[in-house]
């Protein structure tokens, strides 16, 4: 039977007595969010995990941050189990799922039908038309402000995620979403919050679609309207971010990089690639910038006698010197770019299990490879890993 179709089956163990990131001092998941493309998530942290892989921190937007929190508020041997049947619930069979593997007029007919009937229908455990849905009363009506209701993903974050535990401190765990009225991205962390079921749903409150979920009084949207990867918060904005040398794993749902499109549901899928693609050429490039900054900063410090180092405004400033280094692997559902501008609200059985399983064939390949496992050169400062990428470049 195609893989696709049985995601499920457990990843191989590389070498369960290493330890790939032994070298760093901590290892951090990065999700980025994208809807029912989250599944890709699920099959590339499965094989992470059964790899040796365990984070220390796990950073997530939307549908990553649902992941995320899966991850950070379950034991080690309990995650896989708990993303699995996240992605049950919510995904869904019906007999129409045989005609997307006959050919691929079929198959794209099949996803508009099958993102149709989320549309219409809801997603199980997920959420569900409004009472009073705006397709089909007056714009003025000040009642409904989202075309679905989002409670189900309550129960379901309750049934998939130990909130005691996910605060425990364990692993960290930082959210993104927006504040509706200032328009800041905000970022929810249990290093400074404790996280409750409606910080998760926050940050997956996609409007117009979903309703903003009040915290504390304010109101928030989906991350993803301001910044649809936690990248930027993780390198540069954390608080007590990076401490050492760092390994990290960015997950990402929409590629950047794509073929022309041949008709317009290949349009609207491309630019939603465009506009939720993370740019991680463009983060990496801030951070070298500051790298190389307090790195000139550690060296001049070096340079000077023990008396001016104990000036307060100096050592104040060596505080900020870099003393760590990144490698950075970057896993990318390229594999989503057959799937139209319906890919990210498709929630059929079939569509979730070829996520999970592209997923798993990208992981795999880094996996396979070693150059990440050691820290970069300190001249270098940061290191990022496309292996997708390189692939195809040499036609493989």
């Amino acid at each position: 039977m195609d893989e696709s179709r049985q995601p499920f089956a457990p990843a191989e163990m590389a070498n369960p007595l290493s330890d790939p990131g032994a070298a760093y001092d901590q290892t951090v998941l990065v999700l980025q969010g994208g809807g029912a493309l989250g599944s890709y998530q699920g099959g590339a942290y499965e094989v992470l995990h059964a790899g040796g892989i365990r984070p220390d921190w796990v950073a997530g937007v939307s549908i990553g941050a649902i992941n995320a929190a899966i991850i950070a508020g379950n034991a080690p041997d309990q995650r896989i189990d708990k993303l699995r049947s996240f992605w049950g619930q919510i995904t869904s069979e019906s007999p129409a799922d045989t005609l997307s593997g006959y050919n691929p007029w079929l198959k794209s007919a099949f996803r508009q039908w099958s993102g149709y009937m989320s549309a219409l229908n809801g997603v199980p455990g997920f959420f569900r038309p409004a009472a009073l849905t705006p397709f089909f009363a007056p714009w003025s009506l000040p009642s409904e402000t989202s075309f679905y209701d989002i409670s189900p993903l309550r129960e379901t974050l309750l049934k998939h995620v130990d909130f005691e535990r996910l605060n425990g401190g364990e692993v960290r765990l930082s959210v993104g979403a927006v504040n509706v009225l200032s328009g800041n991205s905000v970022y929810f962390d249990t290093h400074c919050t404790t996280i409750t079921p409606e910080h998760i749903m926050a940050s997956g409150a996609l409007p117009p679609g979903f309703p903003a979920v009040t915290i504390d009084g304010e109101p928030y949207w989906d991350g993803g309207v301001v910044s649809n990867t936690p990248l930027t918060y993780v390198l540069h904005e954390a608080p007590a971010g990076l401490d050492g040398d760092t390994l990290v794993f960015q997950m990402d749902l929409f590629s950047a990089r794509g073929d022309m499109p041949r008709t317009l549901d290949e349009v609207y899928g491309r630019v939603k690639d465009i506009t939720y693609s993370s740019r991680t050429r463009l983060n990496t490039s801030a951070f070298l910038e500051r790298y190389r900054l307090r790195q000139a900063i550690r060296h001049m410090y070096e340079r000077l006698s023990p008396e001016m180092q104990a000036e307060p405004s100096i050592a104040d400033c060596y505080a900020k010197a870099a003393h760590f280094r990144v490698s950075l692997v970057h896993l990318i559902n390229s594999g989503a770019g057959d799937h139209g501008q319906s890919k990210d609200y498709e929630f059929s059985r079939v569509t979730m299990n070829e996520h999970w399983a592209s997923g798993k064939v990208d992981a795999e390949r880094a996996m396979k490879r070693h150059v990440w496992r050691e820290p970069p050169a300190e001249k270098d400062g940061i290191r990022v890993y496309d292996f997708a990428a390189e692939a195809r470049a040499k036609g493989e």
